[in-house]
Parts: C-alpha cells; sequence; structure tokens
C-alpha cells in the first residue's frame, strides 16, 4: 500500500515556506525593517550579496506582492524599495526567527 505524500494543499504552511523559506527574503526583510531602501543601501547591509542574486531576489518580492519599486523623484536613476503590507507583515516572523537564532547560540 503506497503511502499518501502530503501536498501543499494537505499542509497549510507549504505556501508560506515556498515564499519566505529562502535565505534572500528573509535577509532582505529583516534588512529593510520599516525603512525605504535604495538598491545600494541593500547591498550595504548584506555584505555577503551580489548585485546579480539581490536584483533578483527582489524582482521575485516583487512579483510576490511583498515589496514595491519605484523610482526616486530625485534622481531618475536611484530605485526604492518599499515593503507592502504583505511585506511588512513578516516582520514579526523575521523577529521570532532572530530570537530563535539568537537562542541557539545562548
Amino acid at each position: 500500500m503506497k503511502s499518501r505524500q502530503p501536498s501543499s494543499t494537505t499542509i497549510p504552511c507549504s505556501a508560506a515556506l515556498k515564499v519566505i523559506g529562502d535565505y534572500w527574503t528573509i535577509s532582505i526583510v529583516q534588512a529593510m525593517g520599516v525603512h525605504k531602501r535604495r538598491f545600494c543601501e541593500l547591498e550595504r547591509l548584506l555584505p555577503d550579496s551580489n548585485p546579480v542574486t539581490l536584483t533578483s531576489r527582489l524582482k521575485k518580492m516583487e512579483s510576490l506582492g511583498l515589496l514595491t519599486r519605484t523610482k526616486s523623484p530625485k534622481d531618475k536613476i536611484s530605485v526604492i524599495y518599499t515593503l507592502t503590507r504583505q511585506g511588512k507583515a513578516l516582520l514579526p516572523i523575521v523577529i521570532r526567527i532572530e530570537k530563535f537564532a539568537e537562542g541557539l547560540h545562548a
């Protein structure tokens, strides 16, 4: 008799983990917090990133509705990223993950 494998419809967390279960998503949300950030700020806050990976992940997060990307009104070259309401909803989760990580080192 075959055992049935759980699917994303039977495990509610699966859909959420597809969104947040990525190192870069969590790191970007943590780096942004409640602030608007320019690309270069995010690069500085995420020193182990590279521009290609960061650009790719920011685009993915934008397509998921976690952040918005707007051109700076002052400088047409600069781009400003802002967490959406859905993106900001991840902040308490990220804070809990931080606290969990701190407990691992205690």
